[in-house]
């Protein structure tokens, strides 16, 4: 398993700050827990579980690279004709 696919460390020993997110392999629940952070509205694990069932790539061991899955959004998006209107 390469360094980009190998699973987020949970904590880290105490002292050493926050835990480090690999962004390149997400738990689905370390994923929702990132996106409903950095995009400002809800992002639960449902919700991902639906998109990769609907075909969001995922690695191999079932984490989530979030620049794969973001690209994934977009086609998706441009597929169904445009955007998230808010």
């Amino acid at each position: 398993m390469t360094p980009e696919h190998a699973p987020s460390s949970g904590a880290v020993p105490a002292g050493q700050g926050m835990s480090r997110l690999n962004p390149g392999a997400l738990s689905v629940a370390d994923a929702a827990r990132v996106l409903t952070r950095l995009g400002g509205k809800p992002v639960t694990e449902e919700m991902l579980r639906a998109d990769i069932d609907a075909g969001a790539p995922t690695n191999a061991n079932g984490t989530i690279n979030v620049v794969h899955y973001a690209a994934w959004l977009v086609k998706e998006m441009a597929a169904s004709g445009g955007g998230g209107g808010d």
